[in-house]
């Protein structure tokens, strides 16, 4: 018979377990280290605001470690486009649509496992990655690159490979956003996106976790999109019928399904933060990533107590709850057991700037350019999951091998803000447009590099870039988005297109060495 209070300290302890809080700085605050310590918390996710150095980084985590260590520590190193551990400098490897454009499993692998063996080394043991998603809506505004690609199939072996690598690291992967934000217009950041695709037809969305699970995939990440094949009334990270009914008992998944981050718009602009968190473990969810935008002890402490009295109350039972808190100190311990197994391992050096060379694709004839060029790079603003601050772009490599290489970096124009819940976004008002005039005048006599990212789904983008390779049809556009029907605009005119497939910091290198004409370029047609 449990000792009085016995039953109160177990609940609080495993309401703490499943919680994935994020924080401010370079090191852990106060609040957090005395959670730690009494056993009240069991997971820490890691952001951008978090790190600088890979020493500081280990430092961090080697502390946290020592208050538990049955700890989870995760982050979002997807590479390419989304680095938390490269957030100043971009990453060193390519994403997920450069390796699927490829389409080398065992080079997914050998990334992965460089990527592994990156986050094992300064302590992290849980990446939210990788993304998993079929990417079948070209005007998708929050996954694109990140998926790697829009065939079911090839992004099942990809993912399975991904998993495999990181894993051999002894870092846990977690294949997301479950059961697939591939077809949403929408981004979840912003708002509760629909997807209004049969069972039937939701299958190619579903190979790639099926893929993952046959890997032994640790983890799984909820989207907080609403499938009403499934579920009318809930979105997947609150619906029992998809992560109960779907994913543990007709996909047999048995491991750690976390939470996409629970304050993102699509649950605090419907149900809010508590009920979102309550409903989801009570709906099957394991661990509630609690780190965007909640990062001080009191929202730790009111989604803790909201599980607790849920538990009190009869709406969350405490046999879930203790079940998810185990599955996270189970993932834990299997990362610990790996990485000393593995210590003193590293990745393999140079394998993303290689695997970024062979996704070139290069639509009409390339020709090298002469003499110092102008380099126009058009932003459309990052999206959430990336963030501003990870630098992009090619002009900055390209004046490495071309000195004297100028460069224009032109914003969206004429923006208005739009959103829901806590995050709002600047948006391309409808007719925006570019002066041009300027952007030719500084590259008169001058080899013009444009650099666009989706311009399909980029109206005012589109019209600039058009209008300007009309002026200047010896210019060479580099497209280091999704490249969706890049050789269909360009190519009418003559204008060759250099297709990276995301825009991360080797992207940029492998194409600058491109435009330069070194003979260390793969790109090949596309």
């Amino acid at each position: 018979m449990a000792t009085p209070g016995t039953e109160s300290v177990e609940l609080l302890t495993d309401a703490g377990a499943v919680l994935q809080p994020g924080f401010a700085g370079l090191t852990a605050p106060d609040w957090l280290r005395r959670r730690l310590g009494s056993g009240e918390l069991g997971g820490v996710a890691l952001f951008g605001r978090n790190i600088r150095t890979p020493q500081q980084v280990a430092q961090l985590t080697g502390e946290l470690y020592a208050l538990n260590p049955d700890l989870l520590i995760a982050t979002d190193e997807e590479g390419g486009d989304v680095t938390r551990l490269e957030v100043t400098a971009g990453s060193s490897y390519p994403g997920n649509l450069a390796l699927g454009r490829v389409d080398d499993v065992d080079l997914t692998e050998r990334v992965a496992r460089s990527i592994g063996f990156d986050l094992a080394t300064v302590g992290v043991n849980l990446n939210y990655a990788p993304s998993a998603d079929v990417n079948s809506n070209p005007h998708n505004p929050v996954i694109g690159v990140r998926s790697f690609g829009d065939d079911g199939d090839l992004a099942a072996r990809h993912t399975a490979a991904y998993v495999r690598g990181l894993q051999s690291a002894g870092v846990a992967a977690c294949a997301k956003h479950f059961p697939g934000h591939g077809d949403t217009t929408g981004d979840s950041h912003l708002g509760l996106p629909r997807i209004d695709l049969s069972q039937e037809q939701f299958q190619e969305h579903l190979l790639p976790f099926r893929a993952a699970i046959a890997a032994g995939v640790k983890s799984i990440m909820t989207a907080h999109i609403l499938f009403p094949a499934y579920d009318e009334r809930l979105p997947a990270t609150m619906s029992s019928a998809i992560l109960t009914g779907l994913l543990r008992e007709e996909l047999g998944f048995d491991g750690l399904i976390v939470t996409d981050g629970i304050e993102m718009g699509a649950i605090s602009g419907t149900h809010g933060v508590a009920a979102g968190a309550v409903q989801a473990v009570a709906a099957g969810a394991d661990t509630i990533c609690v780190g965007g935008g909640l990062q001080d002890e009191a929202a730790f402490l009111y989604l803790r107590d909201a599980l607790v009295w849920a538990v009190r109350e009869g709406r969350l039972s405490a046999e879930r709850l203790h079940l998810a808190a185990e599955r996270n100190r189970a993932v834990a311990r299997w990362s610990a057991a790996v990485r000393q197994s593995q210590v003193g391992t590293h990745g393999e050096v140079g394998i993303g700037l290689a695997a970024a060379r062979r996704a070139l694709r290069v639509h009409g004839g390339l020709r090298p350019v002469e003499g110092v060029p102008h380099v126009v790079e058009f932003s459309p603003g990052a999206n959430i999951a990336v963030g501003e601050e990870t630098p992009w772009g090619v002009a900055g490599p390209l004046t490495e091998l071309i000195p004297g290489t100028t460069r224009a970096r032109v914003n969206a124009p004429a923006t208005r803000m739009e959103g829901s819940g806590l995050l709002h976004v600047p948006v391309a008002a409808e007719g925006a447009e570019v002066d041009v005039a300027p952007l030719l005048g500084a590259a008169i006599g001058r080899r013009l590099v444009l650099v666009v990212r989706d311009v399909h789904r980029h109206p005012w983008m589109l019209r600039a870039a058009l209008a300007l390779v009309e002026a200047r049809p010896d210019a060479v556009v580099v497209e280091i988005g999704t490249a969706h029907g890049v050789g269909e605009i360009f190519g009418a005119r003559g204008v060759p297109v250099l297709a990276t497939h995301g825009g991360s910091r080797v992207c940029g290198i492998a194409a600058a060495e491109a435009l330069a004409g070194l003979g260390v370029s793969t790109a090949q047609p596309g």
